[in-house]
């Protein structure tokens, strides 16, 4: 599901004048929301005696790399367009064991009060043509300054350990070739793709075995 924001204000870029201001907004958000997932798994460790969460990585998008994205759709570099139409500027990037941890988490982060999800990108039910997999959602959430609060948009990627590993090295190589790689690595590329899918639903069938075996003691 893929929701327009073109008619829709949300009060971002008003806030924003220069890099300095999204440079700390966005660091800001990084570190918030990284925070609140970093509790709600501890909590359902607490809970569920299970960790649903293997890793996370954040990081800040380069100047240089939002211009170019700017000027490939056709916008100025402005710090209004960067903040109005550049949705990955903060990103954050949650590694977990199974499919269907995924889908738990995208919920557990969507149920936060002062989350807004603007968009949502399911390319686990609907993947890329190259066989990229990954869930994908662009929240926007309040951060509070000394005299106003800011909403900031955040990229919220949640992918398997199996999607991770085939995503980096598909990134690797597509930047070797400039994104123009030949017909035959990308297929390739591809029928790995199609492996790492069918890996996730073994492992995935594996553990709920192991879990039903588990309650059945």
């Amino acid at each position: 599901m893929e929701l327009d924001l073109s008619g829709i204000d949300i009060k971002i870029s008003d806030d924003i004048n220069t890099w300095e201001e999204v440079n700390l907004l966005y660091n800001a958000a990084l570190k918030q929301i990284r925070t609140k997932i970093e509790i709600l798994n501890e909590e359902f460790q607490e809970v569920h005696r299970y960790n649903p969460i293997e890793h996370i990585k954040s990081r800040l998008k380069a100047p240089e790399s939002i211009v170019k994205k700017l000027r490939r759709n056709g916008y100025e570099s402005t710090i209004e367009n960067m903040v109005r139409y550049v949705n990955d500027i903060a990103g954050i990037r949650i590694i977990c064991s199974f499919t269907s941890d995924i889908y738990r988490i995208a919920e557990m982060i969507s149920s936060q009060k002062d989350i807004r999800v603007l968009i949502v990108k399911d390319y686990i039910m609907n993947p890329k043509d190259s066989g990229y997999r990954s869930y994908h959602m662009i929240v926007s959430l309040p951060v509070y300054l000394s005299d106003r609060i800011v909403n900031v948009k955040v990229e919220i990627q949640i992918r398997t350990v199996a999607m991770d590993f085939w995503a980096s090295l598909e990134h690797k190589i597509q930047y070797k070739f400039e994104g123009k790689a030949p017909t035959h690595i990308n297929s390739e590329l591809h029928e790995c793709a199609m492996m790492v899918a069918n890996l996730d639903a073994r492992m995935l069938s594996l553990n709920e075995e192991i879990l039903s075996i588990e309650a059945e003691r």
